[in-house]
């Protein structure tokens, strides 16, 4: 394969007429320009230069090559140009995973909003609970709560200090009474989570002295997390749910958090990539954003604001 320093030489010796002068443009010495040229002869098969003690000047074969090397080189300065041109650019395609509830009713408008200051991005969103396998699926990041059962995948925190939090609709409430001890909740519908074959029905909390955790039940089971919240909207039961998933809904009054002087489970929200070579600057441009809105949410509700339990 021909060298790309290679063809510098040949061309520069070509226009100035001399192969010295080639080398020391080029900050190399007489011979390693000397070696470089005989390198590109034997490679080609013919040769480019005809040389004497002084003078130098192209062959019938290096003049025909010469327009071909010339076209080489400016098409690599090209691509060079655009290549530093996209690193200041947001644009090209960002494929992303993200959870069902997150997803639809956080992370979309934030994207509307992501795309509007960056208009020649193309967004390709991927939306489940399932985690996103980032070898072989589309995508290049995952956002996703908790911490990644894969050691090799790359975890960036998002919202390294989010939490659940225990809530009903004031519909349910107004028929079922509102618990004032976790051990009351045995008595209510819990709406519950559900991944693969596996039930999220223990829930662990903290009640300033101890850790707590209990087993609930209910009549609703879903694996997509966004169903969990919609069935809490409509007065079924009591769900465990990320603040930022259900913080809209909290502020707006939709969804009354119970028992809020309890800390419960850690709920983090991190970035997930395969290979750092991902972190391109658009990703690195919505991780910013991510965590921004992110932190504003978690300020709404003081007891998320710090480390905690």
């Amino acid at each position: 394969m021909l060298r790309f320093d290679d063809l510098q030489l040949f061309v520069r010796a070509a226009d100035l007429g001399s192969l010295s002068a080639a080398a020391r443009g080029m900050d190399m010495s007489a011979a390693v320009a000397s070696a470089a040229l005989k390198r590109i002869e034997r490679q080609l098969g013919a040769r480019l230069l005809a040389r004497s003690t002084r003078s130098l000047r192209l062959t019938a074969e290096g003049e025909g090559f010469l327009e071909y090397a010339r076209a080489a080189l400016s098409n690599i300065d090209e691509g060079r140009r655009l290549l530093a041109s996209g690193q200041d650019q947001v644009s090209g395609v960002l494929q992303l995973s993200a959870p069902s509830d997150f997803g639809r009713n956080v992370l979309l408008p934030w994207l509307d909003d992501f795309q509007r200051e960056h208009p020649k991005l193309t967004v390709r969103l991927l939306l489940g609970d399932r985690i996103a396998d980032l070898f072989r699926q589309p995508v290049d990041i995952a956002l996703r709560y908790g911490e990644p059962e894969d050691s090799s995948l790359i975890a960036l925190p998002i919202a390294a200090h989010n939490r659940r939090v225990l809530c009903a609709a004031p519909s349910y409430l107004a028929r079922h009474g509102e618990p004032r001890q976790l051990e009351q909740l045995a008595q209510h519908n819990c709406l519950l989570y559900m991944l693969g074959s596996r039930v999220h029905d223990h829930w662990s909390f903290h009640d300033g002295k101890r850790e707590v955790g209990l087993t609930v039940s209910g009549d609703r089971f879903s694996d997509d997390a966004d169903v969990v919240r919609l069935w809490a909207l409509s007065g079924a039961g009591i769900a465990y749910k990320s603040w930022l998933d259900v913080a809209a809904d909290v502020l707006a009054g939709r969804l009354k958090i119970l028992m809020p002087e309890l800390t419960c489970e850690r709920a983090s929200l991190n970035l997930l990539c395969a290979h750092r070579a991902q972190l391109s600057k658009p990703v690195n441009l919505l991780r910013e954003m991510l965590a921004s809105r992110c932190a504003q949410l978690s300020r709404q509700f003081p007891g998320l604001s710090g480390a905690g339990h």
